[in-house]
């Protein structure tokens, strides 16, 4: 489809193991278009990071097509098209948090004015302006992933791709960060693939909410959220809200039952 930013096509992917094939993802079809926020939501083992991997050429399909930005995927991760938060926040002890989101840029042969500009930048997106030459372990797990996010977001990718970024992070800070990541997608514009097993998160973040079933990995529904850009919390109490959670609902349990 033309102006997908994101379009597979019949995409398949089956891991070969000594005991016999995994189906892991079987006939899924899906265009994400630029500025969507779209989730992705299903029961483990149902293919969610197989798909977001197959985004960022980390993994290739058995079948099918999937192109990013118009190109295939191997071309997509060459032109940095992409940047990838993993589910644990991955960063390196013994650099700062200011090195660690500068380590990107670094390798990509940035100047050291440019890398302190774009770092600077990042760290006020995610809120973590001052922290630069503080340590991982100086600080919280959420201020981690927040150092994590700055960092895929330092080289100024129009694509993020983000794996389950809040799941081991307790409610309270999970709902704080479920708000930042909208603010920074509102600011930035971009184009965001995202990985949970949280039906409320799934709702509250997604412009986009795709369900998928138990393995072999297939899209049982697509849903497209009614609800407005601007999100404040207390719309997780709304009719509109709860009716779409409903709807997910409906659509993991129909996924299990087929």
């Amino acid at each position: 489809m033309s102006g997908a930013v994101i379009s597979a096509n019949n995409l398949s992917l089956t891991f070969e193991t000594n005991d016999g094939p995994v189906h892991a993802l079987k006939d899924v079809s899906l265009n994400i278009e630029k500025g969507d926020f779209v989730s992705f939501i299903g029961p483990s083992g149902c293919g969610k990071t197989t798909f977001l991997r197959c985004m960022a050429d980390l993994e290739q399909p058995t079948g099918g097509t999937i192109t990013v930005n118009g190109v295939s995927a191997a071309e997509a991760r060459m032109a940095r098209a992409y940047g990838y938060v993993f589910q644990a926040a991955g960063l390196y002890p013994w650099r700062t948090i200011g090195g660690n989101i500068r380590l990107p840029l670094e390798i990509m042969g940035y100047s050291k004015s440019e890398q302190a500009e774009r770092a600077a930048r990042v760290m006020e997106l995610v809120e973590l302006s001052g922290f630069e030459k503080k340590f991982p372990w100086q600080l919280s797990g959420g201020m981690q992933q927040r150092a994590s996010i700055a960092r895929a977001l330092a080289f100024d990718a129009d694509i993020l791709l983000m794996d389950e970024p809040f799941g081991a992070l307790d409610e309270i800070v999970r709902d704080h960060l479920n708000e930042q990541l909208l603010r920074l997608w509102a600011r930035t514009e971009k184009t965001i693939a995202f990985v949970t097993h949280s039906i409320p998160e799934a709702v509250y973040l997604s412009t986009k909410i795709v369900v998928m079933s138990p393995r072999p990995g297939r899209i049982t529904d697509v849903i497209d959220s009614p609800l407005p850009r601007e999100r404040p919390l207390e719309i997780r109490e709304t009719p509109a809200f709860l009716e779409i959670a409903h709807r997910v609902r409906e659509g993991l349990r129909a996924g299990t039952e087929t």
